[in-house]
């Protein structure tokens, strides 16, 4: 596992359950929006890593204090490490949620399988004919569309997140997005933080508004 960041706690980020987060280094997207920057990038631009061991030997010892971990990013399923890493974690005794793209619907279905995660956090960045717009790249439609599905027939609890930024998505494209999600999931809106969006554009055309 690529670790770029470690936050000891958080109550906002695993609904109902105290939790660390780990972030992830490297992401497969370059979204304009994107308030993680220094993620996207596979080594971060101190060339400094935080070591996996570092991350279980504190879980070990906050275990009965802590209940759950997050693993956000970047990118968590692009991490090859990602599976063992969850696994170790479980042994400790803690829940598990990933926040994913979507791109990798294989990666997921066997974190699924192997029962290694309790919560998927899915953000879904646009309706479909925008999504290389929203992404930054060529994004793999077709994968997101699976990983949806198969988020909404898993079993496992989880939500779709989509975060609004008016200079990319009008209301009728934000509509779209919505059309996207399944019945019966969960569909939740984020805020924007224009002052450390990766395209600095949209940092500009915020400070001109003030």
């Amino acid at each position: 596992m690529r670790i770029g960041g470690f936050q000891k706690f958080s109550l906002s980020d695993f609904p109902g359950c105290p939790a660390a987060i780990v972030f992830t280094q490297g992401c497969n997207f370059r979204c304009p929006f994107c308030h993680n920057g220094d993620l996207i990038p596979e080594s971060p631009n101190d060339g400094l890593l935080i070591p996996e061991e570092y991350v279980l030997s504190y879980l070990d010892s906050r275990a009965g204090k802590l209940d759950g971990l997050v693993v956000t990013g970047g990118e968590p399923t692009m991490q090859e490490g990602l599976a063992p890493f969850l696994r170790r974690v479980r042994e400790i005794g803690y829940r598990t949620k990933i926040d994913t793209n979507g791109s990798r619907p294989d990666v997921i279905a066997r974190l699924i399988s192997e029962d290694l995660v309790d919560f998927i956090s899915m953000d879904v960045k646009a309706p479909p004919r925008l999504y290389d717009r929203l992404t930054g790249v060529s994004a793999p439609i077709d994968d997101i569309t699976r990983s949806i599905e198969l988020l909404s027939l898993s079993g496992i609890e989880h939500e779709f997140r989509t975060t609004r930024v008016s200079a990319l998505l009008s209301d009728d494209e934000m509509d779209g997005v919505a059309g996207m999600i399944p019945d019966g999931s969960t569909f939740k809106l984020q805020t924007f933080n224009p002052s450390r969006a990766f395209d600095r554009s949209l940092r500009a055309a915020d400070t001109a508004r003030r």
